[in-house]
């Protein structure tokens, strides 16, 4: 080979790119897309885009005279070339001869293509070499004002782009925005108030331009308002330029001072913005702004996509596509209207719709988000995205959903076809069962909704067959899943039977859910006959375990569509898992994702045997077949032993050794205290404090089983846990009574540790154990229920038993905590990781020579804090080694005082006292895990866990919860687990639940009260120290006697913020 030029195709050289390529393709012909911001740009526009004028640099422009040449002269090669090489060009680079041609022939091309009003082309200036949009307004922006200045926009929310001062936008943070809106009765501008606040604020430019509000602008009123208080008028045409240049809308050319549009969303060009102006120093401003302002080189390869696109506008299809493109949206805004759905600003005159689906409400009250709306309609095969309306007051949580009409009517839809594609989307929405739902890394619940599973892939068919039958440019491949599937594709059947390969990581678990077959008694390459349940049949099959994570489910060829597809739908979690076609979907979804691939091997064909019956506590259709009576299972009971002896942990003779104060607590004799509360509590906060909590039990569950066995008994959604990460949970009763609260900690895939309270230690292992084993009751409906994932091993690791796993906790909290743990001694690579971990996040590491687990959890609500679970043998030399590690950072041995004090400021609760059992006062019921303000933390969108039921029965009556509150007075008396809060007319609201000093040295505590106390700042009455015997009555009181007061406290944010 002489040369180093790579030589072959695409496909040649890149297949799996090439395929990307053609897969993406396939997208656009089978998907609807009615992306507003999005078209379809020709053919040989995209081939433009890959010549070779990609291979060059050319900065700066062309000569200043090609601006009012004709295009025949533009193409004048030799008089261009003769010129050139006698002159030069104003460009920094040589070689630019051709880039000089095909830039002055876009530029002249859409000076043609917008020429209006009067104004002919000569008279305007054009730049294209703006990258987009947002690049192109920005250096308007820097043309025409300066940073502070005052510039006026429409408001994000209603209806305005990023660049027209949002505050997440450069925009926003450089220039001092005053946002416009629309009139709140008519959803449309009121030119008054715009002039209004222009003759308040007296910007120095204003923006009219949108991008989902629906209606074109009055350019004049613009015009007359912006000169009123001397501001430059900037109009922004990004989503109607294919309009206006057309001619079918008005034109804001000779009206604006400067003109910007893409050419990429109507226009139907490449990814682009043009630039244009009819004053001559404006543009010199403009030029100036894009290079060298905002960027060095230009896309030249984008200019003769450009040059085409600018071409094809003053064609007589161009304007059909384009007045029809309008006639599609009025009708199908008119068809929205009709099936009741709001459309919001009252209709459109451009290509824009938006749709308001807040008026689509749940059960729980909860109504539909553009978010939800947008992913339901995507899956169904009809692209669109979400939006913010009217209303709504952050961007992140937009109510409604845009669409726009240019692919489509490129694509050959008329208004027939148009409304029957809207009666399609309406379905969809008004089918659609929104509720709320606490998901993972979200402090609020989230609007998701449910869809009927029949009538989504009707949608999904019509869809498709609208889609195929449009116009289209290219012959698609034809991919098929996971691309691409449909209820009625072709089964590659084998002797009347389909196989489906189940694969993803949590498919164990999905398959607990969604078929009747039990789990726990397949090993690999084991068989069981089955049932699937589905809206539409109940399909009965075989399902093989080949490894822990993956299975293979046989069918008959019949069935096979039916099946795959309601696999697929539950894996998209978006169907309701309600089968029996009852409206009220139920909130909750099986574990995913996952992929439902067509088998190679052969299918295992059910063997004429009825299934075996199984106790499984849930899946999905589980009430559709008759369920034979079996005994049930015993209530679990508990009963704490009558004088258990006083039990030690192995730091119980370093604590004497330090001095610390050792009582009584839990059945341990543990410190209470080394050096007092305050400055233990004070060391925590501002430097760190090392804490024994080596009573607490700490189990490990392992095997195959063990994610489904734990799902089951807490519950939060510890089977959605990566290695390497914690969560907080709770075992409950069937009735939904809080056993206790713990961590989990997943180490591995089959390999989980469980941190229980002290003084529930024996009862919670027994009760795991009893469950596990099917000896006690876990579900009210059915008494005789087996857990999912009876196998799994659990293990005591505080049992010598366990040998070298045994392990302890240990906490280390505070600012310096990490600080003192790399002190003590790391390898590079165990510090590496103990840096990188995040909040709830776990690793092995060799720390001072200590083997330990190392996760940043805590109980005292320190951002920075540790628990280390080190072998008890250890424990003893471990402790004493990080307090001479941690001396020069001011660490400290902390008590169980200074313990309570910390999680009592933090906001985090005690069991006895927030919830579970004993934390029931004034006749009251125990409080159980919403009472006690951790409610996000059951997931209720797990199908099933021991308590769901009653749990979300229990939430739908539930009036009060537990907040925190801090005393109004400084010096007041501390309160107590128990005592009475009233409301400010004297009435007893609810009681204290837990009260400490906080580092500041307020009062603060913890109690429960009505749902409308739990405000922030609300007023609260409390009686500290409560007396239960009665007092004089108060015509009883003499001068000089001293009476009970209660003292006010302030409710404040449920966790506080350290």
């Amino acid at each position: 080979m002489s040369d180093f030029l790579v030589r072959g195709s695409l496909e040649e050289l890149d297949p799996e790119v090439f395929k990307l390529t053609e897969i993406e393709a396939e997208r656009q012909v089978r998907k609807l897309i009615m992306i507003a911001s999005e078209s379809q740009a020709p053919i040989a526009v995209r081939e433009g885009l890959g010549s070779v004028f990609q291979n060059i640099y050319a900065e700066g422009y062309p000569d200043e005279e090609t601006r009012v040449m004709s295009e025949d002269e533009i193409l004048d090669h030799a008089a261009r070339l003769g010129h050139y090489r006698r002159y030069s060009d104003p460009r920094y680079y040589k070689g630019v001869e051709y880039a000089d041609t095909i830039e002055s022939l876009a530029r002249r091309r859409a000076a043609e293509a917008f020429a209006a009003n009067g104004v002919t082309a000569d008279e305007i200036y054009v730049n294209v070499q703006a990258l987009s949009g947002g690049p192109a307004n920005n250096a308007v922006y820097h043309a025409l004002v300066q940073p502070g200045d005052t510039v006026m926009g429409m408001d994000l929310l209603h209806g305005g782009h990023l660049s027209h001062g949002s505050r997440v936008n450069r925009s926003g943070k450089n220039y001092n925005i005053i946002s416009y809106g629309i009139d709140d009765e008519t959803e449309q501008i009121d030119y008054d108030v715009i002039r209004a606040l222009a003759l308040e604020h007296k910007p120095k430019m204003i923006i009219a331009g949108f991008s989902s509000y629906s209606w074109v602008p009055d350019y004049k009123k613009f015009r007359a308002i912006a000169d009123e208080v001397g501001a430059y008028l900037l109009t922004d045409i990004s989503h109607i330029g294919g309009l206006t240049a057309a001619g079918v809308v008005p034109s804001p050319i000779g009206i604006a001072d400067v003109v910007m549009s893409t050419t990429h969303k109507s226009l139907h060009g490449p990814r682009g913005a043009v630039l244009m102006t009819t004053r001559k120093l404006i543009a010199r401003k403009l030029d100036r702004a894009v290079f060298p302002g905002e960027q060095g080189g230009p896309h030249v390869n984008t200019f003769v996509g450009l040059a085409l696109a600018f071409k094809l506008v003053k064609t007589e299809d161009y304007k059909n596509l384009q007045q029809k493109t309008i006639d599609n949206a009025i009708a199908m805004v008119d068809q929205f209207q009709k099936r009741g759905l709001k459309v919001p600003f009252g209709g459109t005159d451009t290509h824009l719709i938006n749709i308001d689906c807040r008026s689509i409400k749940g059960a729980d009250g909860s109504s539909l988000s553009g978010d939800m709306a947008s992913r339901i309609l995507d899956v169904a095969g009809l692209v669109v995205n979400r939006n913010t309306i009217p209303g709504d007051k952050s961007a992140l949580a937009p109510s409604g959903i845009r669409l726009g009409t240019p692919w489509i009517t490129q694509r050959g839809f008329d208004e027939a076809k148009s409304r029957q594609l809207a009666d399609i989307i309406a379905d969809v929405l008004l089918g659609c069962q929104p509720y709320f739902m606490d998901v993972p890394k979200k402090r609020k619940p989230q609007r998701r909704a449910n869809i009927d599973f029949v009538l989504l892939n009707d949608a999904k068919l019509r869809i498709r067959d609208l889609a195929l039958s449009a116009g289209m440019d290219f012959e698609p491949i034809d991919s098929g899943y996971p691309h691409f599937y449909y209820i009625d594709d072709a089964v590659n059947a084998k002797d009347g039977w389909a196989a489906y390969d189940l694969q993803g990581q949590r498919i164990r678990q999905m398959l607990d859910y969604a078929v009747s077959a039990d789990l726990s008694t397949l090993k690999d390459g084991d068989s069981a006959a089955t049932c699937l349940h589905t809206p539409s049949k109940i399909v009965e099959g075989t399902l093989t375990r080949v490894t822990s994570e993956a299975y293979r489910l046989s069918v008959p060829a019949d069935d096979a569509n039916l099946a795959s597809t309601w696999l697929r739908d539950l894996s998209d979690a978006y169907v309701s898992l309600n089968v029996d076609n009852d409206k009220d979907f139920a909130a909750s979804r099986v574990p995913g994702a996952f992929v439902v691939f067509e088998s190679d091997a052969a299918p295992v064909k059910r063997d004429g045997k009825d299934e075996k019956e199984n106790d499984k506590p849930f899946y999905v259709g589980i009430g559709q077949l008759e369920v034979k009576e079996r005994a049930a299972l015993p209530n679990f009971e508990w009963s704490d032993p009558a004088d258990p002896p006083m039990m030690r942990t192995p730091l119980f003779d370093v604590h004497k050794e330090l001095g610390g104060k050792l009582i009584p607590f839990a059945g341990w004799e543990m410190p209470v205290w080394y050096s007092g509360v305050m400055e233990e509590h004070l060391a925590t906060r501002n430097a760190a404090g090392l804490f024994d909590v080596a009573h607490m039990g700490v189990y490990d569950v392992r095997g195959d089983d063990a994610a489904s066995f734990l799902d089951t008994v807490c519950g939060n959604d510890v089977g959605g846990l990566m290695p390497g990460n914690s969560l907080y949970t709770h075992f409950l009763t069937p009735d939904a009574e809080v056993i206790d609260d713990t961590l989990v900690y997943r180490r591995g895939w089959d390999d989980f540790l469980v941190v229980v309270n002290a003084s529930n230690d024996d009862k919670d292992r027994t009760w795991l154990e009893s469950v596990r084993d099917g000896k006690v009751k876990i579900d009210n409906k059915y008494p005789w229920a087996r857990t999912y994932g009876y196998n799994a091993e659990i293990r005591n690791l505080r049992d010598p038993k366990a040998g070298s796993a045994m392990r302890v906790d240990i906490a280390l909290q505070g600012p310096k905590s990490r600080d003192t743990l790399l002190a003590m001694g790391v390898s590079d690579v165990d510090r590496a990781k103990i840096m990188k971990l995040l909040r709830t996040r776990l690793c092995n590491a060799t720390v001072g020579g200590f083997d330990l687990i190392v996760s940043r959890t805590g109980y005292t609500g320190e951002k920075m804090a540790f628990e280390l679970f080190v072998h008890p043998e250890q424990a003893a030399d471990f402790w004493m080694a990080v307090l001479k590690a941690g001396e020069q950072f001011g660490v400290m041995p902390i008590g169980l005082g200074a313990r309570d004090s910390l999680r009592t400021e933090a906001g985090l609760p005690l069991y006895g006292h927030e919830m579970g059992l004993g934390s029931g006062k004034m006749g009251q019921p125990d409080l159980g895990v919403a009472e006690g303000g951790f409610g996000s933390y059951v997931k209720t969108y797990k199908p099933y866990f021991i308590g769901r039921d009653a749990y979300i029965a229990n939430e739908k009556q539930r009036k009060s919860v537990v907040v925190r509150f801090t005393f109004v007075d400084k010096v007041v008396r501390m309160a107590h687990n128990g005592d009475p809060v009233m409301d400010g007319r004297g009435k007893v609201i609810g009681w204290v639940t837990s009260c400490a000093v906080d580092g500041n040295g307020y009062i603060t505590g913890q109690a429960y009260v009505p749902l409308k106390y739990a405000v922030k700042d609300t007023p609260i009455y409390i009686y500290q120290s409560a007396s239960e015997k009665a007092g004089k009555a108060p015509a009883e009181l003499k001068v000089g006697n001293k009476a009970t007061m209660p003292n006010q406290a302030v409710v404040v944010t449920r966790f506080a913020k350290l």
